[in-house]
């Protein structure tokens, strides 16, 4: 009896594995799954022509406030001038 157990328990592992191998994610043939979970569609390489190259002038980002006026950031934390 144990015999015949072990004998399910291994086809039935086979038959596991072999599924999940051709299920392509669980999407079919031809899809993925895309970041958040859901099935996308393969695409062939993008292919994208030489054009010119444009530099972009530097970005400058005002840091914001993160004391109120009147104090400013010493030591770990906000503190009157």
């Amino acid at each position: 009896m144990k015999y015949l157990f072990a004998a399910v328990m291994l086809a039935s592992a086979v038959v596991g594995f072999s599924e999940a191998a051709s299920a392509a994610g669980g999407c079919g043939p031809g899809w993925y799954r895309g970041p958040y979970g859901g099935c996308r569609p393969m695409r062939g390489p993008v292919v994208v022509a030489p054009g010119p190259v444009v530099v972009a002038p530097p970005v400058v980002v005002v840091r914001p406030r993160v004391c109120p006026y009147g104090f400013r950031w010493y030591a770990g934390r906000c503190r009157p001038f």
